[in-house]
């Protein structure tokens, strides 16, 4: 055996060994605290946290009919990332695209891109993150209060597309109330693995009726450091521990003002953001990203007699971003210009009925022009009509609702066909309280989404992912029905929540690895599309077939001691089939278990987090598979000034603290860019 094998397998017993008693400690530690802890038969209740995209004013996520997350408070806090995805990569059914520190996108049951809606206070982010997962989505986690994930009939009103659900992230930039004093909060942030320097500041203050917003943050990272080589197949005579051309270098800033009536308010906001981030891919690509958002909200009490409340929201962005090449030069400049603009009319009761009708507009043009430019000047625009109804009957209520969208697709060239296409969704569900604090939830979702202007007409090289795509503007438009139950209990020592979903799948759209010589393994082409063992892209073919999707999800939390200690405990699985013997959904996220330690005591506070993904076997044909790890964080706070709100903490954060090599399943960087290693986060943060 070589020094090499023998060094390697001395490595992975000590960290077996470690593993081992790093569970072992938790174990006797856990149970110790329970033959401790005080008495806890009184029932405890969870916090009543408000979902601002719901329709309803009062729903909560503990009485929602479908299965729901909300980050806020001091779990957002500790959770934040450098993108979104990682930010929500711990929630349970929630994973990450994880294209590098720039770019990270939600994936939710293993549903990604088009089939995921990313909202920023109920209207989308406008990017074009949805297109390609090397494209950051323009949420800064810094300058959010609240991230809800949400599902089932409440998603209507956001468009048809949204078959794998709902991510809105809550900020003040338009702000609803009249502040008696000065409002906001702080973060300053450092990162030895990634020698991130990070600082944010949002601020909200009132003259009069009017109210104001500032915000703004910056970041810097470095490229960041691994333990082992970052191209799996390197040996030991390449360049390790550093993922080249990782950096991160992004800076934003906004403001707004509303006016506050006895009615209602209305106001505006502007936002401009910057980013600069590498892609590290062999062929080490940068992305050069501007956007500059304008919103508009309004809301009006009693607008009309039958009517409760009329919310108005309008989004426009100017967004831009440069594909640069490593010599420097712009291989792509992409431009997207859209609107967005929603009304919603909440009514009054009728036959007990208590619900809203609304309507939504979007218009979008999109351009990639260039050496890149794999994907016409195309048009897109849709109009969709929604109706969200729920009805009571004690402990049980029923809630439906149904969307019709038209929705075009218009290349602006003499090639590719215009598509149209009409789209109907429908979605019912059931809320049981049928003992106190269990509550039992079905929903039945039927939905239709239109091919995404990429799936039908890209074609060509595409250096930021290392593929060559071939897209289909025959396409036809997806299906989904889906099936979701859920069972949980909402207080006491133990609560625990447990879903279980089934998804079937017509015309399901997904990119297909080639193999045209019939050799087992992915064709790799040179950028004129020609057939090349070394070449620089693999070829992919934009494929369609029926699919079924099923899984469980489960959390349970032990309060140990009240308002001092408590354990969660939480684990997911999906399984992504394709019909025809096509074999495995590509990308599918593992099955993983967590553990999450929570302890607070006067001015401290700690949390230990550990979560244990399985080896990913379950692969698409041609599909490489990725080894298990275990991830594990620690975070210690201390108090340093009370305030009205959470109060001024300096905090310090372990990360990845068993320095493994974690290769993330659902990324296409998988091979090329693991996670980063062992690090010490320090900083402070805080709210006045």
């Amino acid at each position: 055996m070589s020094h090499r094998s023998v060094t390697k397998n001395s490595t992975q017993h000590s960290q077996k060994v470690r593993l081992r008693l790093t569970a072992m400690s938790l174990i006797i530690f856990v149970f110790n605290t329970i033959a401790q802890a005080e008495e806890t038969n009184k029932a405890i209740k969870l916090p009543e946290v408000t979902i601002t995209s719901t329709p309803f004013q009062d729903r909560s996520e503990l009485n929602m009919t479908q299965p729901t997350a909300v980050l806020h408070g001091d779990n957002l806090r500790r959770k934040r990332e450098v993108n979104l995805g990682d930010t929500l990569s711990s929630e349970l059914g929630v994973a990450s695209s994880s294209f590098g520190q720039g770019a990270g996108r939600p994936i939710i049951r293993a549903l990604d891109g088009p089939r995921i809606q990313v909202l920023e206070n109920g209207i989308s982010t406008l990017d074009i993150s949805s297109l390609s997962p090397d494209h950051a989505v323009t949420i800064e986690t810094l300058n959010t209060s609240q991230i809800e994930i949400l599902r089932g009939p409440a998603t209507l009103l956001y468009g048809g597309g949204a078959t794998g659900g709902i991510v809105n992230a809550v900020t003040g930039r338009i702000p609803n109330q009249v502040f008696k004093s000065l409002k906001g909060n702080f973060e300053v942030r450092g990162n030895t693995a990634t020698e991130e320097r990070t600082g944010a500041l949002n601020v909200n203050g009132s003259f009069g009726q009017t109210s104001w917003s500032v915000g703004g943050f910056k970041r810097k990272t470095s490229d960041y450091d691994i333990p082992g080589h970052a191209n799996i197949n390197q040996d030991v005579n390449n360049e390790k521990n550093v993922v080249k051309n990782s950096a991160v270098d992004s800076q934003g800033l906004s403001v707004g003002s509303s006016y506050i009536g006895e009615r209602g308010f209305f106001g505006g906001s502007i936002s401009l953001q910057e980013s600069k981030y590498g892609i590290p891919t062999p062929e080490r690509p940068t992305i050069d990203l501007t956007q500059a958002r304008y919103n508009l909200t309004g809301e009006l009490d009693t607008p009309l007699t039958g009517l409760e409340k009329l919310k108005v929201r309008m989004g426009y962005n100017d967004y831009k971003h440069n594909e640069i090449e490593s010599n420097g030069e712009i291989a792509t400049r992409f431009k997207n210009r859209e609107l967005e603009t929603r009304a919603e009319f909440l009514h009054s009761p009728i036959a007990d009925l208590k619900g809203l009708f609304g309507i939504q507009f979007q218009d979008r043009t999109f351009s990639a022009l260039g050496e890149e430019a794999i994907i016409p000047v195309t048009k897109s625009r849709s109009t969709g009509l929604f109706l969200i109804e729920e009805r009571n009957w004690g402990n049980f209520r029923f809630e439906f609702g149904s969307r019709y969208e038209y929705a075009t697709r218009d290349p602006q060239n003499n090639i590719d066909r215009s598509r149209a296409f009409g789209l109907f969704n429908g979605s019912a569900g059931t809320f049981w309280n049928f003992i106190k604090d269990y509550n039992l939830g079905l929903t039945a979702t039927h939905g239709q989404r239109a091919p995404a202007i990429e799936e039908l007409y890209i074609n060509g090289p595409h250096h930021a992912t290392g593929t060559f795509q071939i897209g289909d503007n025959a396409l036809h438009k997806e299906a989904t029905n889906n099936l979701d139950l859920f069972l949980s209990k909402t207080a006491g020592f133990m609560r625990w929540k447990v879903n279980a979903f089934y998804n079937r799948f017509n015309n399901y759209i997904f990119l297909r690895n080639v193999d045209t010589n019939g050799d087992g393994i992915a064709d790799r082409v040179d950028e004129d599309e020609t057939l090349n063992p070394q070449g620089e892209f693999q070829l992919l073919n934009m494929a369609q077939t029926d699919a079924t999707f099923y899984g469980a999800e489960a959390e349970v939390i032990f309060t140990l001691k009240p308002n001092n200690l408590d354990l969660r405990l939480f684990t997911d699985y999906v399984r992504g089939k394709l019909d025809h013997n096509d074999g495995n959904v590509p990308r599918t996220t593992p099955q993983r278990f967590g553990l999450e330690l929570n302890y607070q005591l006067g001015p401290w506070a700690a949390n230990l987090t550990t979560i244990h993904v399985l080896r990913q076997n379950k692969r698409a044909e041609l599909e490489t598979s990725t080894s298990g790890y275990t991830l594990l964080n620690l975070e210690a706070s201390y108090r340093i000034k009370e305030t009205q709100s959470n109060g001024i903490r300096l905090f310090v954060q372990g990360k990845n603290l068993l320095d493994e090599e974690i290769r993330i399943h659902t990324s296409f960087l998988k091979n090329f860019a693991p996670l980063p290693g062992r690090a010490l986060v320090a900083g402070i943060r805080g709210d006045f």
